[in-house]
């Protein structure tokens, strides 16, 4: 009996809280029943470790939840991007309304003349001051004046020219000016396109200083057409100077 006993004693020694029933056990203050009820407490414990285990079913359930909420966020996100695209294409419509203008000066004067000054109005606002006498000006034979909006109307272009007298010995030291005004109409939601072209007039008998002259050749675009060429018209460079 005291074999069995100590070889209880073990047993239970070996399992959570079993000092304290060994210890019963030993001291025979405690029948076997008392044993049995309690080791189920000391070994149950273990188990709540497991309680906030999720399983399969509730992996799921947070799973397609999830899921949802992912859509959910996408169709917010898409619904802000078309609002933003309409907002965008509201704004660009305004930006490009109205009427658009696209100048360009051409330069067809003879080696006799060489081009030293340029100066543009619009409305009697200047849109181009250019001025270069080492003849890099001159060697732009076409540059762009203007491009950008302007109201439907009528209007008024101002043309300041500036020749110096070269090639020639009795031309060299001479200065002649040209100077004109065209008006034009624009229609609303159009663009212009004027093409301001400096040439000689006359003939051999022409004085020198009746030579230079301006005339200028318009045509009516739509918008489009005006976007699509804004990148073709070459601006001034060469090492002109602006004032």
């Amino acid at each position: 009996m005291r074999r069995f006993t100590a070889t209880v004693m073990v047993l239970v020694a070996m399992a959570p809280g079993g000092v304290a029933l060994a210890q019963q056990l030993d001291g025979g203050a405690e029948p076997p029943s008392a044993m049995m009820t309690a080791a189920p407490q000391a070994i149950a414990a273990p188990v709540g470790d497991d309680a906030g285990a999720v399983t399969g079913e509730q992996y799921v359930v947070r799973l397609r939840n999830l899921e949802q909420r992912i859509n959910e966020l996408k169709e917010e996100i898409f619904r802000s991007k078309a609002r933003l695209s309409l907002l965008a294409e509201s704004v660009l419509q305004n930006a490009v309304g109205g009427s658009r203008a696209q100048i360009v000066h051409q330069n067809e004067m003879g080696g006799s003349y060489r081009l030293a000054t340029v100066v543009y109005s619009l409305d009697g606002a200047p849109i181009f001051n250019r001025e270069d006498e080492t003849g890099a000006l001159a060697e732009r034979r076409e540059f762009q004046v203007y491009n950008g909006q302007i109201g439907s109307g009528d209007h008024s272009l101002g043309v300041n020219l500036t020749y110096i007298g070269a090639g020639l010995p009795y031309m060299r030291g001479y200065r002649f000016s040209v100077r004109s005004t065209q008006s034009f109409s624009i229609p609303e939601g159009k663009a212009i396109q004027i093409r301001v072209v400096g040439f000689e007039k006359g003939g051999p008998l022409e004085s020198p200083e009746s030579r230079p002259a301006v005339r200028y050749v318009q045509r009516v675009i739509s918008l489009r057409e005006a976007a699509e060429g804004a990148e073709s018209t070459p601006a001034p460079t060469g090492g002109a100077g602006t004032r």
